[in-house]
């Protein structure tokens, strides 16, 4: 909405900030963290009152036992305030930003429906996992479909560290950005299993994705850098400068001890958001760096499954790793603020390769 104010400049040349996605970023940023805390206690009373509380695993650390019952679903804080933040202040002309929206909004809603069925409906496993992976590739599949037919055929991706070599994987791609999909939005699910742990690097990887939706929108800067350019896709720093926002306002509640969970509503939502803004800005393999937090507690998973059908044995004490750390004498705060350090390592690493070519 106040984008447009920037068609008035002409008249009102203090309007003309309004045209800068730099001012924008930032004020999507601050907007969504305002709506957040004004709405974050009203919507912990109100789970509360409709007893949407967490179930806790008893095979999992006896410490979490006591959080049985913290008010979930709070991921509907997330999505509502970016988005009340990207409709004020986001180009609503662009596809990027519908399509990382729409990715948002899809994931989001698989999310919401397993938590109704397991703490509305008291059905302990929600989705079964064929439910959930089969709704989640129908929404990889149609996203894909929708930015590979704004390609004309590109299907090129970048390859960190090496400026020359982008691949185009031609047949592949389809399958390959379902992958990126798919996996993004289920390894933030799986990290979302400790206090702001999921919250700490969602607020790194969405403010690196500001920096880079503007690198690889803008001429001048892919140029210099010679980064494949995206035109158009500068816009989505508005939206990520929306998600940054929405998460530091969701972390005022969820850091240690949480008043409120994302379940998997906030956890899917901000997966399928992520993995779309890597998508649209041809930064695919980039976010294995940046999101390393994620992919290491979705790999920890991997391995722990593996090993123990093939060998009977297990790698971790418990996945996902963070459970690892915390069965081994690790106390939680001091776990989440370490994994928040190495998101933050990766993520200025990440950036570098910008440079580093």
């Amino acid at each position: 909405m106040f984008y447009q104010l920037f068609y008035l400049h002409h008249a009102m040349p203090a309007l003309n900030v309004f045209r800068y996605i730099t001012f924008r970023s930032i004020y999507a940023c601050l907007t969504a963290l305002v709506i957040a805390l004004l709405m974050g206690p009203m919507l912990i009373r109100l789970l509360r009152r409709l007893q949407i509380g967490q179930e806790v695993r008893d095979d999992g650390p006896q410490s979490h036992l006591s959080k049985k019952g913290t008010p979930t679903m709070g991921g509907v804080l997330i999505v509502g305030a970016l988005l009340s933040a990207v409709l004020l202040w986001a180009d609503l002309s662009n596809r990027f930003v519908w399509m990382v929206l729409v990715s948002l909004l899809a994931n989001g809603t698989i999310g919401f429906v397993d938590d109704y069925m397991k703490v509305v409906k008291k059905r302990s496993k929600g989705l079964s996992a064929r439910q959930k992976f089969s709704l989640q590739m129908g929404v990889a599949l149609m996203l894909a479909l929708w930015f590979w037919g704004s390609l004309d055929g590109d299907t090129r991706i970048v390859v960190p560290f090496l400026k020359t070599l982008n691949p185009a994987l031609g047949a592949f791609f389809i399958p390959f950005l379902m992958l990126v999909l798919v996996g993004t939005a289920n390894a933030v699910n799986l990290t979302d299993g400790l206090d702001g742990l999921a919250i700490g690097p969602t607020i790194v990887v969405s403010l690196s994705f500001v920096v880079i939706s503007y690198v690889v929108g803008h001429h001048v800067f892919a140029s210099y850098l010679k980064v494949l350019e995206v035109p158009g896709v500068g816009e989505l720093a508005v939206v990520m400068g929306a998600l940054v926002g929405a998460a530091l306002g969701f972390l005022w509640f969820n850091t240690y001890p949480a008043q409120v969970f994302m379940g998997d509503t906030g956890s899917l939502a901000i997966g399928g958001a992520i993995g779309m803004a890597a998508i649209v800005t041809r930064q695919e393999l980039l976010l294995l760096i940046v999101g390393g937090v994620f992919v290491a507690e979705a790999l920890s998973v991997i391995l722990q499954v593996s090993s123990y059908k093939l060998r009977k044995k297990r790698v971790f004490r418990m996945a996902p790793i963070h459970h690892h750390f915390e069965l081994g004498g690790i106390s939680e705060p001091k776990v989440i603020v370490r994994f928040w350090i190495v998101s933050i390592v990766l993520a200025l690493i990440a950036l570098s390769t910008f440079k580093l070519r």
